[in-house]
């Protein structure tokens, strides 16, 4: 749907003309009735509802009406600038909490608990107290008592998308903490955002409204809702418009917030798209990019990445360690397709995430030595380090859906990396990005690029996830079951797509997938893993025939055939070797718990 059609939604156009209205009260409510509201007249003092006062008159003879029409301009102020104070305030303080390490994000957290266990009105009246019963005070203690919940909104909605796969994919490609907020974590939180800070004006909003009324807040002779509220209860028995004015007033103004809130939400919070900046040194590695392929006949040409002893572990609530990896050593030559076939739980992914350098802190991780390329991924990478690596390096997660920022654009996202690391105008860089679709298969290529993610079907996420591996200069993709959630037509393009880009860029591919059948069909190398160890390594061609371990013996045996007999249950793991398995996991794990080193001898399947 585009922004105009959501715009003549009943909902949006209900808020904006609510917007409208208050913003015409605040401006020129002063103006028009400030004589009215103003002029005293003893002679008219206390007068009911009538054509010429509709809400009566006050002890001074003072029209009420005019009164709360004027008033809209101080109480919208006072309760924007309480919202503003707490939106800035919770927005900073939960987005550092996101990025902070381990150790110092529980303590802040720790403190936002505390923080939010105190009662929100307590803490108001203890603001109160400190910076004065005026409308100033009551604005910063309003606000400054906001901050707390909206940090902790923040830090979870922020916590929630930063585990997300395309948030892992802008780190390898150079994106810092700051682009990683802007670009793919506030567009995505931005919904919800949107309605708690309507939920929040309108609080505030009557937050004002009691503070005045207790003579706390907005103090004579200025005058808001609330304080026209408390004069108008003394009489309420005599003149009820004296009191049920402002209260409409509060009513409305809360209504039109929340109105305002969603039509903004409703838009995707559109507003939040960041334009991508230029990685420093862009330029220099795009000259280089467009320059001779280097020689082949170099000593690391022929490898394009490599791990050697990999161990992955990860820390337990008692405080243990479990190893999910265990002494895995990968080497993947320059165009060569190696399938990784497992069941779940193998360390299938670990090993591929590990490799591309996506995985998070909670992982502890030691390798003998890691490199891609001439890029020693061990140490703390550079900016020219991690410029290569986005251009050089594809990913293709599993779940194209939750890969995809749904607050971004098709075209955006494509032309990141372009526009980042290659150093090309944004007409180049979309050019380049319909190309990649229409290599990948994706029809209307540039009319494409204009939509999101979920106006595309689940095959075509998954082709344009492909595309953006191919936006740089890939020498290796790792595809990370890309084709699990698919059915087998969709399974048969995706791979074709795939096929063809090995072939037209030479890049490298590292195949994760359950299905041994697959795998062995489309690489020509397999390696099989069990327990976080690698088994077995088999030429894909022969793997039926070279099979040795009786892990991978039972994944082929499992391979029904055209000669299959359908009659007879599938072939399952033999029930005698079952319990040496249990015992031979819980014998290592009981070994990571403690500290102790764990055997490395072979499960028997």
């Amino acid at each position: 749907m585009s922004v105009r059609k959501k715009l003549l939604t009943p909902t949006t156009i209900a808020a904006l003309v609510g917007s409208a209205l208050l913003l015409f009260l605040a401006l020129a409510g002063p103006a028009i009735w400030g004589p009215a509201a103003d002029t005293t007249d003893i002679s008219s003092r206390l007068l009911g509802a009538s054509a010429a006062h509709p809400f009566g008159t006050d002890e001074l003879g003072r029209d009420i009406l005019a009164r709360v029409l004027t008033a809209t301009r101080l109480t919208l102020l006072l309760t924007l600038g309480s919202t503003l104070i707490a939106l800035a305030g919770g927005v900073v303080f939960g987005l550092v909490a996101s990025i902070l390490p381990k150790h110092p994000r529980r303590m802040f957290t720790g403190l936002l608990d505390i923080l939010l266990a105190f009662p929100w009105l307590l803490m108001v009246l203890f603001f109160t107290v400190i910076w004065g019963a005026t409308a100033t005070g009551a604005m910063l203690a309003i606000g400054f008592a906001g901050v707390p919940s909206f940090a902790r909104l923040v830090y979870n909605l922020a916590s929630s998308v930063s585990g997300r796969d395309y948030v892992r994919a802008a780190r390898v490609v150079g994106v810092g903490p700051v682009g990683i907020l802007l670009r793919h974590v506030l567009p995505n939180i931005a919904n919800p955002f949107f309605v708690n800070a309507a939920a929040t004006a309108s609080v505030t909003l009557l937050s004002f409204a009691g503070l005045s009324f207790l003579g706390l807040g907005v103090q004579a002779p200025a005058y808001d809702w609330g304080r026209m509220l408390q004069e108008g209860i003394l009489r309420i028995y005599i003149n009820p418009l004296a009191a049920v004015g402002p209260g409409i007033a509060i009513v409305l103004a809360g209504l039109v917030f929340t109105l305002l809130s969603e039509a903004v939400a409703g838009t995707r919070g559109a507003g939040f798209r960041a334009v991508a900046a230029r990685a420093t040194g862009a330029v220099t590695l795009a000259s280089r990019r467009r320059g001779a392929i280097r020689d082949s006949s170099a000593s690391t040409a022929d490898v394009v990445a490599e791990i050697t002893d990999l161990r992955i572990a990860f820390g337990t609530a008692d405080g243990g360690v479990v190893e999910r990896v265990r002494g895995v050593d990968l080497r993947i030559a320059r165009g060569e397709i190696v399938g990784i076939v497992g069941e779940s739980g193998s360390g299938k992914s670990l090993t591929a995430m590990a490799l591309a350098g996506l995985l998070g802190d909670d992982a502890v991780i030691t390798t003998a030595s890691h490199r891609f390329d001439d890029v020693d991924m061990t140490r703390a990478l550079t900016a020219s380090d991690r410029a290569r690596l986005g251009v050089e390096l594809g990913m293709v997660f599993q779940d194209p859906l939750t890969s995809l920022n749904p607050a971004l654009t098709i075209g955006r996202q494509l032309t990141e990396v372009p526009e980042v690391h290659m150093g090309l105008r944004p007409r180049e860089a979309r050019a380049r990005a319909a190309d990649a679709l229409t290599a990948v298969g994706i029809p209307d290529a540039a009319s494409r690029l204009s939509q999101y993610p979920h106006e595309f079907s689940g095959g075509m996420r998954q082709r344009a996830m492909i595309g953006m591996a191919l936006t740089g200069a890939p020498r290796l993709i790792i595809a990370d079951e890309p084709t699990t959630a698919l059915d087998v037509t969709v399974q048969r393009q995706v791979m074709g797509v795939l096929h063809r880009a090995q072939e037209e860029t030479g890049a490298a591919i590292v195949f994760i997938s359950h299905d041994i059948a697959l795998v062995s069909a489309f690489c020509d190398r397999v390696i099989v893993m069990k327990d976080g160890r690698m088994v077995e390594t088999l030429d894909a061609e022969r793997i039926r025939e070279d099979a040795q371990h009786p892990y991978t013996k039972a994944l082929i045996a499992c391979l029904p055939d055209m000669t299959s007999d359908r009659t007879q249950p599938l072939p399952v793991i033999p029930p005698e070797l079952v319990p040496e398995a249990l015992d031979d996991a819980r014998q290592a794990g009981a070994g990571q718990q403690t500290g102790t080193p764990a055997h490395d001898q072979e499960v028997p399947v």
